[in-house]
């Protein structure tokens, strides 16, 4: 059997010869063609089965060669070296002989062999994390100045990359810039530098220090439930979202201590991943900025890039202060807007939030002489993005705690809704006091709620959910046993929850006019805190000034009769006397 295998390599070999040609071997090297001095390399020369012979050579020089055994042919030869040195780097072919005659060489195969030279420094010229499918720059600096530099990636393609040196003639170092990218998430990215000489190539450095970079993904959000503004004691709820398939969501302080991980749901309603993180009960050591990262199981190590900062702030037990707004909570675009915060208690700042916003905007406080202290908030032209409800907070210089919250202030902005709505009254706009009024605020176009207001009245706006009827959305606004204090002029907006601060264009307006009001006369001292406000209160008050001036008069004369009944009644007694 072994001879008739050895006879057809022998026609094989010989076939080849009568052609002229031989196959060029392959030269491959174990461990790795970049080894440390001291590291045991083996060259293998894959070759045709049968040669007699195997050379290997280093840059152009024999170095070994092998004798076949012809009882045992095998396609392989193998070169070992124990301890390569600085000697062992370069420029490697194999070639073999048969039947007297030399193959070609194999491709050249480079052996490097490191740690001829000190190791250079590797760092990153931008933060070591990096956007999946950017760019960043790493610099490396040599230990030996003239010395080129040569950046590898570990992972199985290996890519290097080789560049000039550059001199800083501040310092007069020499460095090295690699701009290295596109970067992606599926592999790790961890980098080595070496240097060497230019005319000894395959003779490098030590490695330089691994420098690993986190290619991360897309940015989370990262939002608080109800405000990032909490009372002590109370609950805060981070919620952390993204679109991307993150298997869990990290959520980290200002220092970067690890507060937190936990797995994504996903919400169908909004098509993303999400967690919730509860924290509480808030105390002044929650006070800080916090942010949060998506990663994946099979690369913990890998981050996405990281959320906005969102800065967490305690409020207090101490007396809220007031909100106030002279120009009114209904304002058309255009407008001018000033938010006044102030209190009765010293506080030397105050703070303006927008509920939902991701800003405080400060004040120094101005004091009156009555002893109020006030800051005003002036928030410029109103817009559709100055819709909302807004808080202030008071703040004392020699405490981190803030006061409890302002009762809340919306400022709705109107003719943000391409609507406009149409209002009336039953049963009439004119009505005696005491009778029942309903206001009807309706549109053919979807609206979700309706808001009624009153001129000057002050007082926030009614709001009701809409109904439709009669193929329009309309709501009835009920007025029982109205007074006087009903009269004056009303107007509706319409409104969608999507937008609640947002409204359409006002109503044509409706004027209400009760009348008929029972009018008590009233002692005059307590005259001067009598509503005097409509014109039909003024009138009746003049009739009863005049009622009241007639009666004193009668009381007069009859006083005066009295008298002289007496005076003569008395004379009647004295005379009978004599």
């Amino acid at each position: 059997m072994t001879f008739t295998f050895t006879a057809l390599l022998c026609l094989v070999l010989a076939a080849l010869l009568l052609t002229g040609s031989l196959p060029k071997p392959i030269l491959r090297v174990q461990p790795d063609s970049v080894v440390s001095m001291g590291t045991k390399v083996t060259f293998v020369c894959e070759e045709t089965i049968g040669v007699k012979e195997s050379h290997l050579y280093r840059n152009g020089n024999l170095q070994r060669t092998v004798l076949k055994n012809h009882q045992k042919p095998t396609n392989k030869t193998e070169f070992s070296f124990s301890n390569v040195d600085q000697q062992s780097a370069g420029q490697y072919q194999c070639s073999y002989r048969t039947q007297g005659k030399s193959s070609d060489y194999s491709e050249p195969l480079e052996l490097v062999v490191t740690g001829a030279y000190w190791k250079p420094s590797l760092s990153a010229q931008t933060d070591p994390v990096v956007t999946s499918g950017g760019y960043v720059t790493l610099k490396c600096e040599p230990s030996k100045n003239y010395h080129w530099s040569i950046l590898t990636v570990e992972g199985p393609q290996k890519p290097s990359w080789r560049q000039d040196p550059q001199c800083n003639h501040y310092t007069g170092k020499y460095y090295v810039l690699f701009y290295v990218g596109p970067l992606t998430s599926n592999q790790k990215w961890i980098f080595r530098c070496y240097s060497y000489e230019r005319n000894t190539p395959q003779l490098w450095s030590a490695p330089s220090e691994p420098l690993e970079l986190l290619v991360s993904g897309e940015e989370p959000q990262l939002s608080e439930l109800p405000s990032f503004v909490v009372t002590e004691g109370g609950n805060l709820i981070l919620h952390c979202t993204s679109q991307s398939h993150y298997d869990k969501f990290i959520l980290t302080n200002e220092d970067q201590k690890f507060t937190s991980s936990l797995n994504t749901q996903y919400r169908r309603s909004s098509g993303q991943y999400q967690a919730l993180f509860v924290m509480g009960p808030m105390t002044q050591n929650h006070t800080g900025t916090f942010r949060c990262y998506g990663y994946y199981k099979h690369t913990p190590q890998l981050w996405s890039v990281p959320s906005e900062l969102q800065k967490i702030l305690i409020s207090g037990l101490s007396k809220k202060p007031s909100l106030l707004t002279h120009q009114g909570y209904l304002l058309d675009p255009g407008m001018r807007l000033t938010l006044q915060c102030c209190s009765d208690i010293n506080y030397d700042r105050f703070a303006l939030y927008k509920v939902g916003g991701a800003d405080i905007t400060l004040s120094s406080s101005q004091w009156t002489k009555g002893g109020i202290s006030l800051a005003n908030f002036t928030l410029g032209f109103v817009n559709h993005s100055t819709g909302g409800q807004y808080r202030c907070y008071g703040i004392q210089n020699l405490s981190s705690e803030w006061s409890a919250s302002s009762d809340p202030l919306d400022i709705l902005i109107t003719g943000q809704i391409y609507d406009t709505p149409s209002l009336s009254v039953m049963p009439n706009s004119s009505v005696h006091s005491g009778e029942n009024v309903t206001l009807m605020c309706w549109s053919m176009y979807p609206v979700d709620s309706f808001i009624l207001s009153k001129e000057g009245s002050g007082q926030p706006s009614l709001r009701l959910k809409s109904k439709v009827q009669d193929q329009q959305y309309q709501s009835e606004f009920s007025m029982n046993a109205v007074t006087s204090t009903h009269s004056g002029t009303y107007k509706c907006y319409g409104s969608r929850d999507s937008s609640l601060y947002l409204l359409s264009f006002a109503s044509a307006p409706v004027e209400l006019r009760v009348s008929g009001e029972e009018i008590l006369i009233i002692p005059n001292s307590v005259t001067s805190s009598f509503n005097t406000t409509a014109p039909e209160n003024r009138d009746h008050t003049m009739e009863n000034l005049i009622r009241m001036g007639m009666a004193v008069l009668v009381l007069i004369v009859l006083s005066i009769l009295a008298a002289e009944a007496w005076q003569s009644q008395r004379q009647s007694h004295h005379a009978a006397g004599k």
